[in-house]
């Protein structure tokens, strides 16, 4: 699924949607008042262009590894950018506990993707709807990457409701955690990579561990790899975790023992890792 063609280059798009929409439906967002996100940059984009269109302040907290292209996004669409170190779940810099302890000290909105149930609902009720109507209901895997989990366990819900024998398969990077986790129930070492947006030391509540059925481990070498390929060779114009998803998709196929074609979602564009020396060292 080319979710780098929505509107604001994600597949967070969606969420950020959602999660405005029922924040107004239950009456916790009232005009003029603040959003405040932890994210990689995807949401925070989304999020500022459903902030502009129903008047809304933004305030975006991202840990300083993500592209600077992402920060001239956030700040051209009119968000605040905050940036803090990349520091751990337990620390009290990390991005997540920064965004917060700012919404409980300005009493911002903290739409908390992570968290939010509206995450993995929006996926189960469009993404997962959209992949059985388009594939006439034959899908034999799902493979996706997890950043805030929304994704793999809203879709995974959604097909395994329709398609009891398909498989749910997380694509980490090598240095995640979540694949040991994913296998055994017990974290994985944590480690540094350099593919943006999934995997993380711990597993956030949206990733819901019993949808899935296994996990397929990939390096920042074959992620950037396949990235360049589907750009040079498919004319995707996409971002790392799109190599990350496209890579283990491709694997799991080559073992053929599923009943169906194996999907999965280019989640992001190219425009915001432009700047990354990953990107930069193809016109070397």
């Amino acid at each position: 699924m080319c979710e780098h063609l929505n509107p604001g280059g994600s597949i967070k798009d969606r969420i950020a949607l959602a999660i405005v929409d029922d924040a107004e439906q239950r009456g916790r967002l009232r005009p003029g008042m603040t959003l405040i996100e932890a994210t990689a940059g995807n949401t925070g984009v989304g999020l500022a262009l459903v902030a502009a269109a129903r008047g809304y302040g933004l305030v975006c907290v991202m840990p300083e590894k993500m592209s600077a292209d992402k920060r001239v996004a956030l700040s051209s669409l009119g968000a605040q950018v905050v940036i803090t170190p990349n520091a751990p779940p337990s620390s009290p810099n990390n991005f997540r506990n920064v965004a917060t302890r700012m919404a409980e000290e300005h009493g911002w909105f903290h739409t908390d993707q992570f968290r939010n149930p509206a995450n993995i609902h929006v996926h189960e009720q469009t993404t997962g709807a959209e992949i059985l109507e388009q594939t006439q209901g034959r899908v034999g895997a799902f493979v996706a990457g997890a950043g805030t989990g929304g994704t793999i366990t809203g879709v995974g819900r959604r097909l395994k409701g329709a398609l009891p024998r398909v498989r749910v398969v997380l694509a980490d990077p090598i240095g995640s955690a979540l694949a040991d986790w994913v296998e055994t129930g017990n974290l994985g070492t944590d480690g540094s990579y350099a593919v943006e947006g999934i995997g993380g030391s711990e597993a956030p509540e949206n990733l819901q561990r019993d949808v899935l059925d296994g996990a397929e481990r990939v390096s920042d070498e074959e992620s950037f790899a396949m990235v360049k390929r589907l750009v040079r060779e498919e004319g995707l114009l996409v971002g790392g975790s799109a190599g990350t998803n496209v890579v283990a998709a491709i694997r799991l196929a080559a073992r053929g023992d599923l009943e169906g074609p194996v999907i999965t979602v280019l989640p992001d564009s190219w425009d915001r890792y432009r700047a990354k020396p990953w990107m930069q060292d193809w016109a070397s």
